[in-house]
Parts: C-alpha cells; sequence; structure tokens
C-alpha cells in the first residue's frame, strides 16, 4: 500500500529527475548532417506549478504565426518536455549550465571524421534572459569541438552582449517578425525572413533554407524560410512576409500612439 508522503517530503520534495543528455537529435534534410538542438517552449504560457513565462519576450507578429505553437509542438508529451527545459533554467541555471557543460564533452558530440557537431539552440523559445545568454556564451567557449547557432530575435541583447566579442564557434541570425525589425540593417547583419512560400522568396533574392538546416551557419547574409504548411497560419500569414507583416503592425501601433495624443497645439 502507497503510504502518504510525510509533511517534511511535502516542504521538502525530491529533487527532479534530469535526463541524462539535455540535447536532443535534429531531423535534417540531409541524411549526413549531424546535428542536435536545445529547445524551450514558444512564446508565453504557464508552467504545470502556475508559475507564467514568456521565452520569446521579443516576438511580434511571428507570435501568432509561429509553427512551434501548433501542430507536434503542442502535444502533451513535447510540449511538457520543453517546459521541463524551461523549468530547468529558471530555477536552476548553475546547475543545468553544468550539465551542458559536462555533456558537450561526451564523444557523441565529437566527430570521427573531422566534420564538426553542430548544435543548433532554439528551434523554440530564444534567449530570454541575460544571465541566460550569458550562461550559453560560457558553454559556447567551453566546447571548441562543436559549432554552434541560432535564430534570434533578442536584436539589442546580442549587439551589446554578444556581437562585440563573439565565441569563434557561435553563429547567429537575426529573424525577421520581431518588435525590435527596426534595428535589423539587411546589409550588415545575417537575417532571415519568413516568405509565402519557395516562390516568392527567390523573387525577393533570397536563398532557401529548405535544403539544409546548416544553411543558417554557412549561407549567405538574406536566408529566406518558405512558410510551414499548416494551414491556418498560412491564411493568417496571405501572401506577406514577417517583415511586411511586422512593419504593418508597427505602423499601426504608432498611428494609435498618436491619435490617442492627439494634435501637438503647436501653430504653424
Amino acid at each position: 500500500m502507497t503510504q502518504a508522503p510525510t509533511p517534511a517530503a511535502r516542504e521538502h520534495p525530491a529533487p527532479p529527475v534530469r535526463p541524462r543528455f539535455l540535447l536532443t537529435v535534429m531531423r535534417s534534410a540531409c541524411a549526413s548532417e549531424r546535428i542536435f538542438r536545445w529547445t524551450l517552449p514558444a512564446h508565453e504560457g504557464r508552467l504545470p506549478d502556475g508559475r507564467e513565462y514568456n521565452a520569446c519576450p521579443t516576438a511580434g507578429v511571428c507570435a501568432d504565426l509561429c509553427y512551434a505553437r501548433a501542430g507536434t509542438y503542442r502535444f502533451r508529451n513535447v510540449l511538457a518536455a520543453h517546459q521541463r527545459n524551461l523549468q530547468y533554467v529558471m530555477d536552476d541555471l548553475q546547475g543545468w549550465e553544468a550539465q551542458m557543460t559536462t555533456e558537450l564533452q561526451h564523444r557523441r558530440y565529437r566527430s570521427a571524421d573531422g566534420q564538426p557537431v553542430h548544435v543548433r539552440v532554439h528551434d523554440a523559445g530564444d534567449y530570454w534572459s541575460l544571465p541566460y545568454l550569458k550562461a550559453w556564451l560560457r558553454i559556447f567557449r567551453s566546447a571548441e569541438h562543436v559549432v554552434f547557432y541560432s535564430y534570434t530575435k533578442q536584436v539589442a541583447l546580442f549587439e551589446k552582449w554578444v556581437r562585440p566579442d563573439p565565441p569563434a564557434n557561435f553563429r547567429w541570425r537575426y529573424s525577421y517578425g520581431g518588435t525590435q525589425d527596426d534595428l535589423i540593417d539587411p546589409l550588415l547583419h545575417h537575417h532571415a525572413d519568413v516568405f509565402p512560400d519557395e516562390t516568392s522568396l527567390e523573387e525577393a533574392g533570397y536563398t532557401s533554407q529548405t535544403p539544409s538546416d546548416l544553411r543558417a551557419v554557412y549561407g549567405p547574409e538574406t536566408l529566406g524560410l518558405a512558410a510551414n504548411n499548416i494551414p491556418h497560419l498560412r491564411a493568417r500569414q496571405g501572401g506577406r512576409t514577417f517583415r511586411a507583416l511586422q512593419r504593418t503592425a508597427n505602423a499601426e501601433k504608432a498611428a494609435g500612439r498618436a491619435k490617442r495624443r492627439g494634435p501637438s497645439g503647436r501653430s504653424a
């Protein structure tokens, strides 16, 4: 017969069981590519203990069009795993960093053929806080044999804390559709935009990411992603890119602020 937990056990619950490996294998269009990933839940939500979170604090129009808020990402077991990842870094950032640092020295992250192993940080979620970003920067530097890469909308955070002294084995791309789009210089920054389809991105002069996820690392400055084939998201996006949608949203927001302020009262 199972006994009820004692008052002491309730006050001091057993620590959560951590997985042996924090990184999971990522499916790739190219079978020869060795890619692992670290994933958080997308955008906003609530943890099982009731705490609310926002893992994408600079999300803009992308929040309503995100593939990681639909389909298999919403399966109960998948979402639970991603939330456990977030809860780990929220509750024990130091312990998580130590485990990740140790894990990356495992032989599965060392290639026998001389080709680097790649880790995509966040196929959902983002660098949601400065301490979390700094932990990752230390992890990157501790695993020089691995190439890490990310898409991010945390433009201001990266321009201040990453670009001045980036780890040599880390590549990142700013992705349009966030509240900091205006900080992206398309002539200076490697970036990505989401297009309605492959044809529209090619017509805009962008290179498609479809053949290989590693084009985020080794591709040109302008990378295009075709919208996922999720009918209600494609309908909502219409024929526009994330960048165009965010521009419209920003203009509407500015017009709303101007309307609330009313006339300036200044004479000509």
